[in-house]
């Protein structure tokens, strides 16, 4: 699919990750264009609706990493996770607010599904990190989306 190529759709939305689409919204400004997410979206005839919890919590691109120092997003939802900057900074309040706006852009443009990205501590689906290493878990938005009975898959699902 060329970049300048629109997407021809059945009116269905999802939501996906930003980064996943070409935008530069990782912590570190790059985007993780895939081209495995853009043949899904227009092969299943997807409207995507692009969201970066992280951007959306008011944060800046580019920011510092984070990772989780324990649990993961579903302990943070929980009140017994922490997420922490690179900084040492706590995340958790930062991170449950892009999950909340995120759900509430789901739940305006009607949203069942999201398309997130692996290994994010807001977006990831499968894993995540607890401190350097990869852990199976999930990110604070995709544990919310989880919560509230959205399907949450990542870039990974669909090799």
């Amino acid at each position: 699919m060329d970049k300048e190529e629109t997407f021809k759709t059945s009116g269905k939305t999802i939501l996906v990750s930003a980064c996943l689409l070409g935008l530069p919204t990782r912590y570190d400004g790059k985007a993780k264009r895939s081209q495995d997410v853009l043949d899904y979206l227009q092969r299943e005839k997807l409207t995507p609706i692009p969201v970066c919890p992280e951007q959306l919590a008011g944060m800046t691109t580019p920011r510092d990493k984070t990772f989780f120092q324990s649990g993961d997003g579903r302990a943070v939802l929980a009140g017994n996770g922490e997420a922490v900057s690179e900084n040492g900074r706590s995340m958790n309040a930062i991170f449950c607010r892009g999950a909340k706006m995120t759900l509430e852009i789901a739940r305006l443009s009607g949203c069942r599904r999201a398309l997130l990205k692996e290994g994010s501590p807001s977006c990831g689906v499968h894993r995540v990190y607890l401190g350097e290493d990869k852990v199976a878990g999930v990110g604070v938005t995709s544990a919310l989306l989880m919560n509230s009975d959205l399907e949450v898959i990542s870039e990974e699902d669909l090799k």
